[in-house]
This record gives C-alpha cells, structure tokens and sequence, in this order.
C-alpha cells in the first residue's frame, strides 16, 4: 500500500481526503444525534454517571475507530481495497485455502499479485483442514452480512432521528413521511456515483463537523469544564460498580458512538489509506470528541433533558441552521454504509459468494467507486449487527499479522486480544436488544450468509463436477480425424469454467450440431484474489494440440475490482492478444550464432517441433527452417485474421443445476429450489457479460451435484 501511496501526490491525496469526510464518517458523524439518549433511556439518576459514560464514548472510540482502524486495519487491505472479502483474498493469495481447484500457477506472477509466500506451522494447518478453509469462507461471509444487515437499517435510523428536530412543530407522522422522501431520493441519486456524490456530500460534512465541533466547544465553557475529567478511565470502573447490570446494558447506547467504523475499512477502495487517516485524526475525531464533551456539560446542569440532549444544547440562534445541516448529514450518514455495501458485493460477486448482479463503475480516476443497481433499489424497499463484523475483522487481520505480516505471537495478541474482548463486551450488551428491533438486522445478516453460503456451495460442486467430468486431449485428436465434423468460418468463443481440459460443454455441441468454428478458442472467466489484473497479463494463452485444429485455451483473468468489457472491445483484445502468442509463443532462433531459445523445441516445420541432433547442423538449414517456420506463423496469423472478420459467436452452457437424486433432502432444497431461484431471478452470465443476443448460442446441459 505504501507504494500505492507514493504514486499519489498530495494533492491528490488531501483532495480524496476531503472527498472521503463526504462518504466514509457521515454515520460515525452523526452519532452525537442520539447516543446519550440511547445509553440513558431511563433518564440520568447520578450526574457522575455522565463522566461515566462521556469516558466510555471517549476511549471507545479511540481504541476501535482511532487505533485499530485508522492505524491497523487500514494497513491489511488488498492492493487499496479493504472489507473481510478484501481480507479474505489477501489470506487466499498467501495461503491455499480457496475451496475451488482453479489456481494457476501461472497466477503468480502477476505484478499486482505480490507474494511472499509464508512458511508456519498454521498456514500448514489451515491448507491441510478442509473444515478451517470452510470456516474461515464462512466467518468472512457472515462478517460481510453484518455490516450489510446493519446498512438495512442505518440510513432509517439516521435520518429519522435529525428530522424529529420538527417533531414538536409539525407532529411524528410528518416526520416519517419527510424520512421516507428523503431517502427515496438518496437511493435514486447512487446511480450518479460516489465521485460526484463524494463531492456533493464533504462540504456538507465538514460544516456538519465544524457547527457540533463549535457547540461542543461552547457548551464545554458555558455549562461544565470539568466534563474533561472524563479522559480519566477510572471514571468507566465507578459507573459500573454504582449501575451493575443496568451499566452494561446501557453499552449497547454507547456502541452507537462507532457504528460506521467498519465502513471506513470497507470504503478503502474510493479512496486510500492516507486520506482516510488525515481526515479522521485531523477532522472527524477532534469534532466528535468536543461534541459529546459539550453534550455531557449541558447534561450535567440540566440531566433531565437527555432525552433530546442534541437539539436541546444548540445555543438559540444557531437552531435551524444546525437543524438543517443535521438533515443533510444524516443523510449523508447513510451514504457511508450503502457505498461500504456496494464495494463488499462487488468484491463478493467476482469470489464466486454472491449471485449474478450488475455492477457500474462510476469513476475513471478510483477504480473502487462502483454502484450496483439491484441492491440499491433492495435497500431503498427493506432498509447494531456491525458489531459482529468488528469482531470478524479482528481476527482476520489478526491472522493476517501472524501468518502474512510474521509478527510475533506475543505482538498479535496484544492486539487480538483487548479488541476482542471489548468487543465481545458490546456484542452481549447488542443482544439484549434483540427482542426488540435489532431482530431484524441479525435476520437479514442471517439471510444474506444463507445466500451467499448456498451459491458458492453450488458454483464450487458445479465445478468439480466439470472437473470429474471433462474429456482428455484424446478426444480432440479423434475429432480432428474425423471427417463428419464441419468446420464453419468464424471464431467460436467456447465459454466454460474449467481451466484445463475439454470441457463437458464442447462435447455436448459436439453431439449435437457436428460443426464448430474454423478457430475455436475456450474462455475460462478467472476470478484472482487481487483487486486488479494489469491488461497486458489478462490474457493467459495456451494451444491444445493437434496444432492444426487451431483449438486455443484462453484464462481471462479479472480481479474483483476489474469490469468485464464491452463484447467489441473484449473480442479486439484478445484476438490481438492471441496473434501476439502464436509469434511469440513459438519458439526463437538465433540465425547466425549456435544457440538456440525455445519455449516450444520443435522437429518439423509443420508441428513445430524440431530435433537438434548435434551442434555440427549447417547455419544454411537453419536458415531455411526459420524461414519456413516464420512464414508458417504469419500464415496461421493471417487465418485468425480472416475468421474475425467472418465473425465472433459467443457459446455459453444454459446449464441447469440439479441435485443427484440419491443425494439429501437438504441437498435438493438448496440445489433444486433456492439456487433455482436465485439463477431465475439474478442476472445470466450474457447479461452481465453485455453479449450480443446476435451472435450468442445458448447450448443446454444438466449438471448433477
């Protein structure tokens, strides 16, 4: 990351942080709204238990949001992207611990890859336990659920709590009806992107955090400096020894003061690890802080007011003008977790964890900034369990530090262990709530791991299937021996999942239609756990023999924060990258020396293979063979040639997916029914691939898993 950093310069850098104030704090901004009417909903019986609770809030968030995120986790992302997916893939690239077989390893050697490999007794024991690589998919599925489970109700939340400022003028049906308004216009604006949106939103912000900065300020002279004695931790030990029981339900108020933490992490890929530390340490922090002080200063003289503590210790003239501003971050509040959302479903989709939606990427400067139609309008309908993904994030970057990072044990654990705990702290007093609202953000969480769990549950059976079922090169050399095949003019892209082999979906064409294109190339869409593929290396080429059956094997391989390419500009592409390999993937002669470079030896000029019998072979042959042999590859260059302008024709298997039927019972709901489901009801592979309908061949098959 430190070198991402060093390819921007400040400008740029001090221009995303700013940029950043508008998408990533609007929720953690906002907070100041509600907490001390969350934490004492039963009113305030001792005045010491506000420096109790302003002491709670103060260390809270210096040690999640300020320590771990801002100067910790910030640091373990994915090439500038973060989120448990971010996590997750970085964890896959160093260990082996993805559950589908695809790997190449030629994957490697990509420049973005950047690998060293790690080499301890826990990565050997993680690669070696299928049910820890299943547990570790399954942690970072239901850490991502979480926050997007907590996103269903944020913006709600946010929102409803800064219009009910009017509640006393205008009554709480009003105040509803303006919430919901409101936030069918911020889900109908995402379409616009996070860059603009961004723009739109920090100037807001950094007036939202300059007015409660500026009262905090005014109501810590005014009303109790002595607030500040809060920063002394002895204050957390007294408020629970007075409030037992009811002290740590009242953790659950006092959590509110970090929700939107995880989605600092989460919105890393709009921005970087730079930005978001200087506006954090430089703006947010110091402005919340005085906000709750000031807020604990007025509660001190007038207790009886918590209630509506915000509004209420707003100095007079500066009432609407905060009212409105309140408005407008709240808003923005929930840009934070719908942004955080759409780069976590991104990062999802291309792991193989989540089904088939459409994702627009919205900037050409910031490669992270995407907006994903389907789940915007999904939260715009549906729209405490963040808490749980803190906890996930934790001990992923724990595990980062000790395997990849290698730092010490003793080290990981002082960081594992204290977050851990506080953390595990708040999470018992969030489930005290569950009987009440918060049942419907676990829910959802628990939905969302459900679905994600079952579709790469069945993409990675799907895949083996194909994996146990393909043909071997065998079957190509009968076929190109066979003169009842046809071969029309064209090139027939063969769309399949199988990196090696003949997949199931050729012979099925086979079987059935007899001819195939005069070039037929098999595209694999290959997801790498990197967030970018550099377009030079995106194409791997490989020739499946017999030569003259002009049969290639291409892996396209994407990262999660690459976008699939116009049909046009995709089929340019690799057809220039495939001419490019028949010249250069041949072999090499050095005419008039004694060396000869090869990748591939060869031993005739019709195959390619050529057997170098002894160093006394004349210069004079070898001169007519690389004639021969060159004007053989420019001739095979020329036949691509002509079968692109003959036409390119998509051929995808309209696969349909059924559970064995001696298998379970569960099994076959998953398969047959929820699965069915989803593949009905999300987007097809030609959909999100933008293929012509023209020049698309569906062929149906039948996997049973």
């Amino acid at each position: 990351m430190a070198q991402l950093n060093s390819q921007l310069g400040w400008k740029t850098i001090l221009s995303l942080a700013f940029q950043s104030l508008g998408i990533v704090y609007g929720d953690i901004g906002t907070s100041p709204l509600y907490v001390f009417a969350s934490t004492f909903t039963n009113g305030i019986s001792n005045k010491d238990d506000i420096l109790g609770v302003l002491s709670l809030i103060i260390y809270t968030i210096v040690l999640i949001p300020m320590l771990k995120y801002v100067f910790i986790v910030l640091w373990a992302n994915d090439n500038g992207n973060g989120g448990a997916f971010a996590l997750y893939s970085l964890i896959c690239r160093h260990v082996n611990v993805s559950l589908i077989p695809n790997q190449l390893t030629e994957d490697k050697v990509l420049s973005n890859y950047r690998i060293e490999t790690p080499s301890n007794k826990l990565k050997q024991k993680l690669e070696n336990s299928h049910f820890a690589r299943i547990l570790l998919l399954l942690v970072t599925i239901i850490g991502t659920s979480m926050v997007i489970g907590d996103g269903i109700l944020t913006p709600s939340i946010s929102v409803l709590s800064a219009v009910s400022g009017i509640s006393k003028s205008l009554g709480q049906d009003a105040v509803v009806g303006i919430t919901v308004a409101i936030l069918v216009i911020l889900f109908s604006i995402q379409r616009f992107g996070t860059d603009k949106v961004g723009f739109l939103f920090a100037p807001i912000i950094l007036l939202w955090f300059l007015l409660i900065g500026g009262i905090g300020i005014y109501n810590l002279f005014k009303h109790d400096l002595g607030v500040l004695h809060a920063f002394n931790p002895r204050h957390i030990i007294d408020y629970f020894k007075r409030n037992g029981k009811q002290g740590w339900i009242s953790l659950g108020g006092v959590f509110l003061c970090i929700t939107g933490s995880e989605a600092m992490f989460a919105d890393m890929g709009h921005f970087n690890v730079q930005a978001i530390q200087i506006s954090f340490s430089f703006i947010t922090f110091p402005a919340i802080l005085a906000a709750y002080s000031g807020q604990a200063a007025y509660l001190r003289k007038f207790p009886g007011k918590v209630s509506n503590t915000f509004y209420e210790s707003i100095p007079g003239s500066l009432y609407w003008p905060t009212f409105v501003v309140s408005v407008a971050a709240a808003i923005i509040a929930s840009q934070a977790m719908v942004s955080g959302v759409f780069s976590i479903i991104s990062q999802a989709l291309s792991l193989g964890c989540f089904p088939r939606v459409k994702v627009v990427h919205t900037s050409t400067k910031h490669g992270g900034q995407v907006y994903i139609p389907e789940v915007n309008y999904m939260f715009m309908i549906a729209w405490i369990a963040v808490v749980c993904d803190m906890i996930v994030t934790t001990s992923l970057v724990s595990l980062i530090m000790f395997v990849i990072w290698k730092k010490n044990i003793w080290l990981v654990g002082l960081f594992f262990l204290p977050l851990s705990c506080i953390e595990l702290l708040y999470l018992s007093s969030q489930l005290t709530k569950f009987i009440g609202v918060g049942f419907l953000p676990l829910v959802s969480a628990m939905f969302l791991t459900m679905i994600m769990g079952i579709w790469h549950y069945v993409l990675k059976e799907r895949y083996i299937f194909e994996l146990n079922n393909q043909f071997s090169m065998d079957y190509l050399r009968e076929l190109a021996n066979n003169p009842n095949i046809n071969r029309v003019p064209g090139i027939g892209l063969v769309y399949c999942e199988l990196v090696r082999g003949i997949p199931l979906i050729f012979t099925h064409l086979i079987a059935n239609m007899s001819s195939i294109h005069s070039v037929v190339v098999f595209v694999s869409i290959k997801a790498i756990p990197i967030s970018r593929v550099a377009l030079e290396e995106r194409f791997l080429f490989s020739r499946v023999e017999p030569r003259e059956f002009r049969v290639f094997r291409c892996a396209v391989r994407y990262g999660y924060n690459d976008v699939l390419d116009d049909p046009i500009e995709f089929e340019n592409q690799l057809v220039q990258k495939l001419k490019e390999f028949i010249r250069q993937g041949n072999f090499m002669l050095e005419v008039k020396g004694t060396t000869i470079g090869t990748e591939q030896v060869p031993t005739s000029p019709a195959t390619n293979e050529i057997e170098m019998s002894s160093s006394d072979s004349n210069d004079q042959s070898l001169e007519v063979y690389v004639v021969e042999s060159m004007e053989g590859v420019e001739n095979e260059i020329k036949f691509i040639e002509k079968a692109m302008k003959e036409g390119v024709v998509y051929l995808l298997g309209e696969a349909e997916v059924v559970a064995e039927p001696k298998s379970s019972l569960l099994n076959k709901i998953v398969v047959n029914f929820v699965y069915s489901f989803l593949t009905k009801n999300f987007r097809g592979g030609d959909e999100l691939m933008a293929i012509p309908h023209k020049r698309l061949l569906n062929i149906g098959i039948t996997y049973e898993i």
